[in-house]
């Protein structure tokens, strides 16, 4: 496996789901350690550096709840919980002692490998450095300020609308799909609402005045999601 794979710690008491689950995300190139039960995967855990747990809640030895607790105590590292239990209360239970994410059993293990990835994915976006000012000529995204000017007047942006265009202009030219955008606006637990993200462009681009037909900043790329691009006057700093 290449050194620079990311490191996956998963624990499941039950080996067929845990097998299929390892095959997978050795498949898409991850470096997998597989334990079932809580006690091996706190051992598992101390031997090596991981980049992110997949941790089920019911295990013999100790708990899911009781990994997750230990592992916290030392570790930010992202930790994505699985359960049978679909009560919204068991969720908060294990979003409140510390995992990032959850998924509630069955579960297909592409989307497992999905939300793995956009995991991975918000925790580097999360630990660079922002830019305090993105400047593309006419658009200036004050991002400390939480400010947005076009052509040197202030728009009044709402907080989603503000995030959604940081999100998109940090990276010009970088394709974002509906479901990678619902993640970093409006949180993870918002499946099913790709819809309300084609409303937010609607209202971010009327607020900017970039027209879809002719569009200056954001593009729609059809059947994914959005880009944004950077005028050929446009410049970019910081």
């Amino acid at each position: 496996m290449a050194a620079e794979a990311k490191r996956i710690l998963m624990v499941e008491d039950e080996k067929a789901i845990r097998d299929a689950v390892a095959a997978y995300l050795e498949r898409d190139g991850f470096w997998v350690r597989s334990v079932g039960d809580g006690q091996s995967a706190l051992e598992e855990f101390g031997r090596h550096s991981f980049d992110l747990v997949i941790l089920d809640l019911m295990l013999p030895k100790l708990s899911g709840e009781r990994v997750c607790r230990a592992i916290r105590d030392s570790s930010d590292v992202p930790i994505i919980m699985l359960t049978a239990k679909g009560e919204v209360e068991d969720r908060i239970v294990g979003l409140e002692l510390g995992a990032d994410d959850y998924l509630v059993k069955p579960f297909s293990p592409r989307e497992l490998i999905a939300r793995v990835r956009a995991l991975l994915r918000r925790v580097r976006y999360e630990q660079e450095p922002p830019m305090e000012v993105l400047d593309f000529g006419d658009l200036k995204v004050d991002i400390s300020g939480h400010k947005v000017t076009v052509d040197g007047k202030l728009v009044d942006l709402t907080a989603s609308e503000f995030k959604l265009l940081v999100t998109l202009a940090r990276y010009p030219g970088r394709v974002y799909t509906r479901m990678e955008l619902v993640e970093k606006v409006l949180g993870y637990d918002f499946e099913g609402y790709e819809r309300t993200i084609d409303s937010h462009v609607k209202n971010l681009r009327a607020k900017l005045g970039d027209d879809p037909r002719n569009p200056k900043w954001l593009y729609t790329v059809h059947g994914v999601g959005y880009r944004f691009e950077v005028p050929q006057n446009g410049s970019l700093a910081s």
